[in-house]
Formats: C-alpha cells, sequence, structure tokens
C-alpha cells in the first residue's frame, strides 16, 4: 500500500502544491540580502528533486537535503548538520525553521537556533508554543519579520 500511494504522489505530485502566502517574498529577501538558505525534509529525494524543481526552488536554494541524503531523517541532527556543511556555514549561526516538533528536536541536537512556522503542517497533539523552540512564528510575514530583528 505505501508503494502504491508513493507513486499516485509521484504522479501527482505538484497538482495543488503552492507556497505559503508571504514565502515568495520572505525568499526574495533573503536573495536580495545574500542570505543562503536550504531545505531540508524527511520526503526522500525521488520526490523532494521534483517537487522543488517544480516550484522553481532547486537554483535558489543553496542546499537541499532529502530524508535519504544522510543514514538518518529528522529528528536526527545528521540531515541539518549535512546541510550546515552544504552551506559552509557553522550550525551555531544557522536559525532552523520547521513545522514539526521533529524539526525543533533536531534544530536543537545540530546546535541551530530554532523557530516553529505554527502556519505550517504542525503534525502532532503538542502544539508548536510548547515545542521549546527559541521563537514561534504565526506566518511568514511574522518569519521575515523576526528575520529582520534578529538578523
Amino acid at each position: 500500500m505505501r508503494e502504491k500511494f508513493l507513486a499516485n504522489y509521484e504522479a501527482d505530485l505538484c497538482i495543488e502544491t503552492t507556497q505559503f502566502p508571504g514565502i515568495p517574498e520572505l525568499l526574495g529577501e533573503l536573495d536580495a540580502r545574500g542570505v543562503r538558505w536550504g531545505i531540508v525534509t524527511n520526503k526522500v529525494a525521488r520526490l523532494t528533486e521534483p517537487l522543488i524543481a517544480q516550484l522553481g526552488l532547486e537554483e535558489r536554494a543553496g542546499c537541499v537535503v532529502s530524508g535519504d541524503t544522510t543514514s538518518h531523517s529528522k529528528p536526527h541532527p545528521a540531515p541539518l548538520l549535512h546541510a550546515a556543511r552544504e552551506l559552509d556555514m557553522k550550525p551555531e549561526r544557522i536559525f532552523y525553521v520547521g513545522d514539526d516538533l521533529r524539526d525543533i528536536q533536531a534544530g536543537f541536537a545540530a546546535g541551530m537556533k530554532t523557530i516553529a512556522a505554527a502556519y505550517g503542517y504542525c503534525g502532532n497533539d503538542i502544539p508548536p508554543t510548547q515545542w521549546h523552540a527559541q521563537h514561534v512564528v504565526q506566518s511568514p510575514v511574522e518569519l521575515l519579520r523576526l528575520l529582520r530583528e534578529i538578523g
């Protein structure tokens, strides 16, 4: 069943997938300021790479780390540490934004600053305000404001 689901998912990969409102502006400002950013997902590369391409982000992202890029997936810190190496940045200089508790756990384990995106997936019973992230944002616009303040 899992393989059938993934095959169906892959066939219709970017039919209704869009960036959250405010993300294009956020990424545009990061690009304009020369801020390197990347994507770390637990989605396998065979699904991640075409999706990122269809969204027009493959040339803009400083790195794309999929769930099978390293031998571990989040909440293990390995994918985030791999991203830090790809971006040539020290983990403690990175703000990791995540919309799942596993993201925040991985960020802490990697020694990164963490920001919980309460507008995203948030796929568990624990609300983002209780994930112990250093910051919680309710929208990409709020994230942009926060990044302007702290960076």
